[in-house]
């Protein structure tokens, strides 16, 4: 599958140097299917990490070896000294030594042929300290120099639940046999990937739990494409920080859809700690946390808020089958329930279509004559003297082919209550369906909850808003796939215009000089593009600018045109609605006075000739342009992202635009169909459509100006640091960009 839809105008260039690929199945397979395993630190300490490891491979069905300079036998089995005298390479070595041991060991690990690692000890990169972090480096080169895949250092290790073992110091572990609809569990933090590995005894399986800590080799990213490969589970969950190269989790999720596993995903850290300093309105607005955002919708993510949501989200998709229908049903024992379940399905836009004549009918010959046979149906307290009302209703919405799902109410936990569940699961099974119980009463783990979490066809949540919000992301992913499937269907065939235009663009680029593109030369890059840019004339000298404002026609503005200068507005440099020849005369020596007086005070920006902060800014002279009115304003930017890449921001409010905070992002380059998705997004996207009375403007136009903007930035990534049109307006004449930003690297 293509990551991105095909180019509009200008299709994509040659791409930036490819990020190390995640390992494959087949590169993962001795650190997570290991056939033997070596225990580094080995001890009969009782609560020792050594100990505990041991502990947890009482089940293994493989060859363990222990290695301790300081015994000789430990228990029942020989301890070696050293690695390197072990009488055959294991598969995989948990280390479990401290910091200033780990490297020697894991050195002599290479050379005896150990395949995979496990590194408990911490205290590296973690740290902030630059010494500690270059020893971790050290560990990364250790990896590649001997091809071992390592996970950690700071690792609590991994589980294998469908083979029974653990290589980990986490002690009371519950390593009960996966159901076929496991899950497949990965964290950075071994503390939270345990905390969620529990759910485990109220009945959700899971077939690993696999943590990466500091991730000097394994990351998130490669064990995700290990289980899009893995037979033991159907659907995986991810909770991690972050990723040094966060691209490469594209490839893992790609491996995901291939396998027709839902990847459900929840990232912690959700500041913006990536963006790099930057000169325009688009860097101030682009943080990680939004990026990440755009590399989840790429993927096809099921993204949950809540760490506490990821176990229940994930059982649900590994159990349900992809919808027909777009109708869910709901059935309960109280009127109460029905309201706040309908409150909550408008809420995540789940519909609760009405029952048919046919279901209608079924449904009142079920139901006592004062109850209504709607959706939400209330079976009412009745049920307690026709204790099958409540299943037999059920079974009637999955029998109906507008109904994808039911939902049941389960608002009192009690044994004879609980029966009542029995005849949901087989009704599901009949009709292929997924059915879900929303588990309304206090007593959270009470008689029938475990029984219900692990019923192959049955989604059991402890919360109503968690439960619609699931089907909604349910439906959501699946026009996801729908629309990957419309994308790989398109041609991406190269225009030869486009592919001059490009080249074009590349040779002016790597012509002019680091920093802040001068606006003449931006306005004609945009537009060799495809991006429509408002008329403008470059002038030197006032009589010039006065004869290019007749030649363009009064009124107009003349604005200051110098590489030092990122904002004109704030440095005085720009004068509107000037009528005549003498305001633009007077308006020249203004703009380039108040240049002058300018102090370039920008942290961590270095423009070639005004090096010094607190500088003046020189001007090259200004541009002169006609006077352009129009609304909505809109910024269209673009930047490279320090670990995402090229990056595609559109945002409202023009001069305002970090003030309204009304912004969206996706990842570059896009084309025009995700370009116009984003402006759905908008908070602010009823202004587009002619709200009270305006005129709408062309969106269309619009997203083929993102798309083009996206490709710009994609195709020059290696020149280009940031890109901004602002204000983006519709006029009279059609969709103007008035002013643009560009700056080189």
């Amino acid at each position: 599958m293509r990551a991105t839809e095909p180019a509009a105008s200008i299709v994509a260039g040659a791409a930036a140097p490819a990020p190390r690929s995640v390992y494959t199945h087949r590169q993962m397979a001795a650190l997570v299917e290991p056939t033997s395993i070596v225990i580094v630190g080995a001890s009969p300490t009782s609560g020792s990490f050594g100990e505990r490891t041991l502990a947890n491979l009482a089940q293994f069905d493989g060859e363990v070896f222990l290695v301790n300079a300081r015994y000789e036998r430990i228990g029942e089995q020989r301890c070696y000294p050293s690695v390197l005298d072990l009488p055959r390479p294991p598969d995989c070595a948990v280390i479990s030594v401290g910091r200033e041991a780990t490297g020697k060991v894991l050195a002599d690990c290479g050379r005896k042929g150990v395949r995979a690692a496990i590194l408990y000890a911490s205290g590296y990169a973690e740290t902030g300290d630059a010494i500690r972090k270059a020893e971790q480096d050290e560990l990364t080169a250790l990896a590649g120099r001997y091809d071992m895949r390592i996970a950690g250092p700071n690792c609590v290790g991994l589980m294998n639940f469908a083979r029974g073992f653990a290589m980990s110091f986490t002690g009371g572990l519950d390593m009960r046999p996966p159901a076929p609809h496991a899950v497949g569990l990965v964290s950075q933090s071994g503390a939270v990937g345990s905390a969620i590995a529990q759910w485990s005894r109220l009945g959700y399986p899971f077939s690993h739990q696999l943590t990466a800590g500091n991730s000097c080799d394994v990351d998130v990213a490669d064990y995700v494409s290990f289980l899009a490969d893995s037979d033991a589970c159907r659907a995986i969950a991810c909770v991690f920080e972050g990723l040094t190269d966060p691209q490469r989790m594209l490839q893992a999720g790609e491996a995901a859809r291939r396998a027709g596993k839902p990847l459900i995903v929840h990232k912690i850290a959700t500041g913006s700690r990536g963006a790099q300093a930057a000169l325009s309105h688009t860097g101030t607005i682009a943080g990680s946390n939004e990026a990440y955002a755009a590399l989840f919708r790429r993927i096809g993510a099921v993204v949950v808020d809540n760490v506490e949501d990821i176990a229940e989200t994930a059982a649900f998709f590994a159990k349900a089958p992809a919808p027909r229908a777009r109708g869910v049903g709901v059935v309960s024992i109280s009127g109460g329930f029905c309201i706040t379940h309908a409150d909550k399905a408008e809420l995540h836009g789940v519909a609760l279509p009405p029952p048919g004549p046919a279901l209608a009918d079924r449904l009142a010959a079920l139901l006592p004559d004062f109850a209504q046979a709607g959706n939400p149906c209330d079976v009412t307290g009745a049920a307690v003297n026709n204790p099958s009302a409540i299943a037999d209703c059920c079974e009637a919405f999955l029998a109906d082919p507008a109904f994808d799902s039911v939902v049941l109410t389960h608002s009192y936990a009690a044994e004879a209550v609980t029966n009542r569940l029995t005849g949901l699961g087989p009704a599901a099974q009949q009709h292929g369906k997924i059915a879900c119980t929303t588990w309304t009463n206090g007593w959270l783990h009470g008689p029938g909850a475990i029984e219900t979490a692990s019923h192959p066809q049955v989604a059991l949540f402890r919360s109503t808003d968690r439960c619609f919000r699931t089907l909604a992301a349910w439906y959501a992913r699946d026009d996801w796939l729908q629309a990957q499937m419309q994308v790989q269907a398109q041609d991406d065939t190269q225009a030869p215009a486009a592919l001059a235009a490009r080249e074009a663009v590349t040779a002016t680029l790597h012509a002019v000089d680091p920093g802040i593109v001068p606006s003449r030369i931006a306005f004609d890059l945009l537009e060799r593009y495809g991006v429509p840019m408002a008329p403008a004339l470059f002038a030197t000298t006032a009589s010039q600018a006065a004869t290019a404002a007749g030649q363009l026609g009064y009124p107009v503005a003349v604005k200051i045109e110098s590489r030092a200068i990122a904002h004109k507005t704030e440095a005085g440099g720009v004068m509107l609605n000037l009528n005549d020849a003498r305001a633009v005369r007077a308006a020249f020596e203004t703009v380039l006075a108040n240049a002058a007086a300018y102090r370039v005070d920008t942290p961590g920006v270095v423009t070639p000739g005004v090096d010094t902060p607190g500088a003046d800014a020189p001007a090259d002279g200004v541009i002169v342009q006609p006077m352009i009115r129009g609304e909505p304003e809109l910024m269209i930017g673009a930047r490279i992202d320090p670990l995402f890449g090229p990056v595609v921001v559109v945002a409202l409010g023009g001069v305002l635009v970090e003030l309204l905070k009304d912004s969206v992002l996706e990842l570059a380059p896009v084309g025009p169909r995700t370009a116009l998705a984003m402006l759905d997004r908008l908070k602010g996207r009823a202004l587009l459509s002619g709200f009270r009375g305006r005129a709408p403007i062309d969106l269309q136009a619009v997203a083929r100006t993102i798309s083009a903007v996206s490709m710009l930035i994609a195709d020059q990534r290696e020149r280009l640091a940031e890109i901004e049109i602002n204000p983006f307006v519709c006029t009279r004449d059609g969709l103007l960009g008035i002013d643009a930003l560009m700056v080189t690297n």
